[in-house]
């Protein structure tokens, strides 16, 4: 079963995303900011990594230019999805390493669960 961390401080969006997720059988991992976020990943190593930009403590860049610096979380897919859509912050998110860049408003949760199974093929 493919393992799936969601770092999303919006507890709707947290509760939705897990369940539309392991209805379509995977497993699922939360944390509400960037630390308690790239702590899962280096001890749960999951599969994917779906990352907000907008987080307390650290924010989605720093996440993710955290976890493409360390050895065993370099190579996790990460999909940015956040309500940030300046072409700037999506250059930023892309150059770092996500893999795809997608806003929040411009996706339904089951196009999103589509694009999580496309990146893990």
């Amino acid at each position: 079963m493919k393992k799936i961390l969601i770092i999303e401080d919006e507890a709707a969006l947290q509760h939705a995303a897990t369940q539309a997720l392991k209805e379509s059988g995977f497993d699922v991992l939360s944390a509400v900011d960037g630390d308690q976020g790239l702590r899962l990943a280096e001890t749960e190593l999951p599969d994917l990594i779906l990352l907000d930009i907008i987080l307390p403590k650290k924010d989605g860049f720093e996440v993710l230019s955290e976890l493409k610096k360390v050895d065993k979380t370099k190579n996790i897919p990460v999909i940015v999805l956040t309500n940030l859509e300046s072409p700037g912050d999506v250059q930023k998110a892309l150059e770092l390493g996500a893999k795809t860049y997608l806003v929040k408003l411009n996706y339904r949760l089951e196009e999103i669960v589509e694009k999580i199974k496309e990146v893990l093929g």
